[in-house]
């Protein structure tokens, strides 16, 4: 029991980046796709609503910087492998998107992370 523990607490730490790549992993190697996997869970305890009417794709948009514009521009920089002048002009132009046609999961980590950061951020 300790180790599903240990374990769990690992998957929470996880960096987006980290999510991405247990994300290919799972899906070139065991043939899951997370997505999909967390759409099904969600719609089955959900109980009445239909899986397919859910939307799969998602994009964050900043809505503004907030009042740490700098750790934004960082972890813009960061998440979106921008330059520090494209980051900053992405951030210094919001509300823009950070990323586009993401993953449900994906979309949510961001959000959160740019949320913590001191940024508004919208999931569309």
């Amino acid at each position: 029991m300790a180790d599903l523990k240990d374990f769990a607490e690992q998957l929470v730490n996880l960096t987006v980046k980290e999510v991405n790549e247990l994300a290919d992993i799972l899906k070139e190697e065991y043939g899951i796709e997370p997505a999909a996997a967390a759409v099904a869970v969600a719609g089955g305890a959900g109980g009445g609503e239909e899986a397919a009417e859910e939307q799969t794709e998602f994009d964050v948009i900043l809505k503004a910087p907030g009042g740490s514009k700098l750790a934004v521009v960082k972890l813009v920089k960061e998440l979106t492998g921008l330059g520090l002048k494209d980051a900053k002009e992405l951030v210094d132009n919001a509300p823009k998107p950070v990323k586009e046609g993401v993953a449900k999961d994906e979309a949510e980590a961001l959000k959160a992370q740019l949320e913590e950061a001191g940024a508004e951020v919208e999931l569309k």
